[in-house]
């Protein structure tokens, strides 16, 4: 089967007061109809930079300086903006991290729903509310006649949020990217948020991409995941082999920061010394070197491909300790542990 999205070698930049600065750097992934990636990494790592990239929702500053992205074998960096808004909403939908701000708080929300219905869809504004109601409806929210009238503030985060969906799903896109959809909300919320992403994602065969640092999300959620660090991909794998045999040792560290109910109340939670590098200062070498307990003298000095492993062809990582060549194997026995 064809690949719905192909992102390669992306590079995204930003202009700043200092001159220009690399915030996405070699990125690149596939994603097939009905697939859920789950895109995680700390703030500032280029998550959601990666899928501003892919909607071109950059802003005056910003620009893919570098690389491709391709929606059904469409070249989308080279579409003009009217070509990128008949694409937005229509075949890729984009769910934001927070809905109050992303719906506009002077019109309601049956007028914010129907804009893009009669847009895509071309309905009469009478059969567009009926289809806002009924997309309202699909997604939980109950008084979906009374409430297609109301403004953003009557709702409750949750309800928003859902709202936010109901929009994203409208003109049954094959593509949405969910931008943390799930942060600012309560455990319980997110619990039915997660539940009914999934089911309208089965129901309509709909490809996600999921964006968030919350591993819990991912492993219910996606089918394979990237962490990203520092504007880049580090590990790729699909989500069983990423959770029981993670490479990277930024990968690991993620994982082994999450708190479990079994663990001792007094015992600490482990952490990753240091902090991200900014993106006007990144390190010589490889990222993650001035934070690797692992780092060696050719970390420091050299840049690290993105290299696939032999034992398992979809599982790719960014990390001399698994180039064959150069494989220390203490070290990788002490890592793998």
């Amino acid at each position: 089967m064809a690949n719905l999205l192909d992102v390669n070698n992306l590079q995204t930049v930003f202009r700043t007061d200092k001159g220009e600065v690399t915030s996405v750097d070699e990125v690149s992934f596939s994603l097939k109809e009905g697939e859920t990636l789950g895109i995680v990494g700390e703030s500032g790592c280029g998550k959601s930079v990666t899928s501003l990239s892919i909607m071109r929702l950059l802003g005056k500053g910003g620009r893919v300086k570098h690389g491709s992205v391709k929606f059904k074998d469409r070249e989308l960096t080279n579409l003009s903006e009217q070509e990128m808004r008949n694409i937005r909403g229509n075949d890729i939908s984009m769910i934001f991290q927070e809905p109050m701000t992303s719906l506009n708080p002077l019109l309601t929300i049956g007028n914010q729903l129907m804009e893009g219905i009669r847009l895509h869809l071309k309905l009469s504004k009478k059969q567009a509310k009926l289809y806002a109601i009924d997309m309202l409806k699909k997604v939980g929210i109950p008084r979906a006649e009374a409430i297609i009238n109301e403004y953003p503030h009557a709702l409750s985060g949750g309800m928003r949020q859902r709202v936010m969906i109901a929009m994203a799903l409208s003109c049954k896109p094959n593509l949405i990217l969910a931008d943390e959809p799930t942060t600012a909300l309560d455990v319980t919320i997110q619990a039915q948020i997660l539940k009914l992403m999934k089911k309208l994602k089965n129901e309509l065969n709909t490809a996600i991409i999921l964006i968030t640092h919350d591993l819990g999300v991912v492993a219910e959620m996606a089918d394979k995941v990237i962490v990203m660090y520092a504007g880049q991909v580090v590990e790729e794998a699909d989500v069983y082999t990423l959770f029981d045999s993670p490479k990277h040792p930024y990968t690991k560290g993620l994982i082994k920061s999450i708190p479990h109910l079994d663990n001792d109340s007094s015992e600490r939670l482990d952490s990753i010394p240091g902090t991200v590098p900014t993106l006007q200062h990144m390190p010589k070498g490889c990222r993650f070197h001035t934070r690797c307990p692992f780092a060696t003298e050719r970390c420091i000095n050299e840049k690290p491909d993105l290299l696939q492993l032999k034992e398992n062809e979809s599982h790719s990582v960014r990390c001399f300790l698994y180039d064959s060549e150069q494989l220390d194997k203490d070290v990788r026995e002490e890592v793998n542990s």
